[in-house]
């Protein structure tokens, strides 16, 4: 019975927990807005999530600032993807390559389907009660 349970519920725990993932460096984003020469991360939602329920680590491209610039990641990964750099739409006299208006965008995005997650994994959950109690 657990074993179904924890099968049922383990792609929305991956969701959860990616965008958990995701949010906090949506936020440290933010946070270095006014960072010379901090370069923006994102993460691929969706490779993330492949390679998670797969558990597979696909390589993933990596957004080039410049043609010239060598192709790598920030070196870091969440849930077998790699964080990548942003590619910036205007980057700064400064070097830094945030922009306030796709940093919120996106954070905003990723907290609603956050919150969604949550609904979809409490109604799951009360489903389930509701068919063990009657």
């Amino acid at each position: 019975m657990i074993n179904k349970l924890d099968e049922t519920l383990r792609f929305q725990q991956a969701a959860l927990n990616l965008r958990a993932a995701r949010q906090e460096l949506l936020a440290s984003n933010v946070a270095n807005a006014d960072t010379p020469n901090y370069k923006a991360r994102d993460v691929d939602f969706a490779s993330a999530l492949r390679n998670a329920m797969g558990g597979t680590a696909e390589e993933l491209p990596v957004v080039q600032t410049s043609p010239a610039h060598m192709a790598g990641a920030t070196g870091e990964s969440i849930m077998g993807a790699p964080v990548m750099y942003r590619r910036p739409l205007q980057p700064s006299a400064d070097g830094n390559t945030v922009d306030m208006d796709v940093e919120r965008a996106q954070f905003a995005d990723n907290a609603l389907r956050y919150e969604a997650s949550v609904m979809f994994v409490s109604a799951k959950l009360k489903g389930i009660l509701s068919a063990i109690q009657g």
